[in-house]
């Protein structure tokens, strides 16, 4: 006796449907879960897959966003601690590492993270060796760069989260201090992810009239409105937040849709995202940092080269050198 499935439906295509729109998310904590969200509410994949060693956990919440499936717009939503069900994913956004312990050196944690990313990686590449990989995992750039080099994949295709948070608070507390939206506001944050994170004062402007020609000492110990001071919320923001809820989440969530919409819809907008800068401002390492690129479905294709001052550019080689240091002393 025919399914009533089979009563109802009439199966024209017996192939197996391949995803055309794919896209994965390991590791689904607090940033992951924010990330599957946030991708689902922009409707940019047919198929969201969602990797953790957690297991229940991980069904926990596949179900979840399922029971959700009339609001959206994505037909399927998979999850497994396998990585067969990443298969043909467009993009593969990596969320999972290990946290700083009490005590730990910098170098001690990057290790065990790089012992994490060598099974990640290897398992993503085996299932989508064409798929453009999104590290939001910390130390960032440090860990973009050793996903570039476990995976093999040219270096257009690595790509770290960088100074786009870092420059997406720089952009909402300029707004509220100007009094206009976010998006009508302008500035490039770049270097390393967080604390020694380097904004390019010159570059500050809304509507194309920078702000240093209206505040000269834009940006240094003599000027009177403070700008400083609010670059200053923009470091301290993150341990506020984490404070105060115990991790960040919702917003590296929203700007990995918005990176991830980039890719899939090959807009070729310009991020300030994580890339390979060796070659520029006088770098000669292997290292990634935050530098505005170009980014759509190859991937970063094209860097812009941000005219800096003197004090900017070194320390931006000095945040070079200091990643080097560390990288060189991992084991791969």
């Amino acid at each position: 006796m025919a399914s009533l499935k089979d009563q109802l439906i009439v199966n024209l295509l017996k192939e197996e449907q391949v995803p055309q729109n794919k896209i994965t998310v390991v590791g689904v904590g607090a940033v992951g879960k924010a990330c599957a969200v946030s991708i689902l509410v922009k409707d940019l994949a047919d198929e969201l897959a969602l990797v953790d060693v957690m297991e229940d956990n991980l069904k926990g919440e596949m179900m979840d966003l399922q029971h959700g499936s009339l609001f959206l717009r994505t037909p399927k939503i998979v999850s497994g601690k396998d990585y067969d069900v990443t298969t043909n994913s467009k993009v593969v956004i990596i969320t999972a590492g290990a946290w700083q312990q009490e005590g730990e050196s910098l170098l001690n944690l990057v290790q065990r993270n790089v012992n994490i990313f060598m099974f990640i990686i290897p398992n993503v590449v085996k299932y989508s060796p064409s798929c453009k990989l999104l590290v939001v995992s910390n130390p960032v750039d440090i860990l973009t760069y050793v996903a570039w080099k476990i995976s093999g994949f040219p270096k257009n295709l690595a790509i770290g989260i960088g100074c786009n948070l870092d420059s997406a608070r720089f952009h909402y507390l300029m707004g509220e201090t100007l009094g206009v939206h976010p998006l009508s506001c302008h500035s490039w944050i770049l270097r390393e992810h967080g604390d020694s994170s380097v904004p390019v004062w010159s570059g500050v402007n809304v509507a194309g009239v920078t702000l240093k020609t209206l505040y000269p000492q834009l940006g240094t110990d003599g000027e009177k409105e403070h700008w400083k001071e609010v670059y200053k919320q923009v470091v301290d923001s993150a341990y506020e937040v984490i404070k105060l809820k115990g991790y960040t989440s919702w917003a590296i969530g929203l700007l990995l849709a918005d990176l991830a919409e980039s890719t899939m819809k090959n807009l070729r907008r310009v991020h300030p995202i994580s890339t390979l800068i060796k070659g520029l401002y006088g770098i000669k390492d292997d290292v990634f940092l935050s530098v505005p690129c170009v980014l759509g479905q190859n991937g970063i294709s094209d860097v812009v080269k941000v005219t800096l001052t003197s004090e900017e550019e070194a320390r931006l080689k000095k945040s070079a050198d200091t990643l080097w240091s560390i990288q060189k002393e991992l084991q791969f």
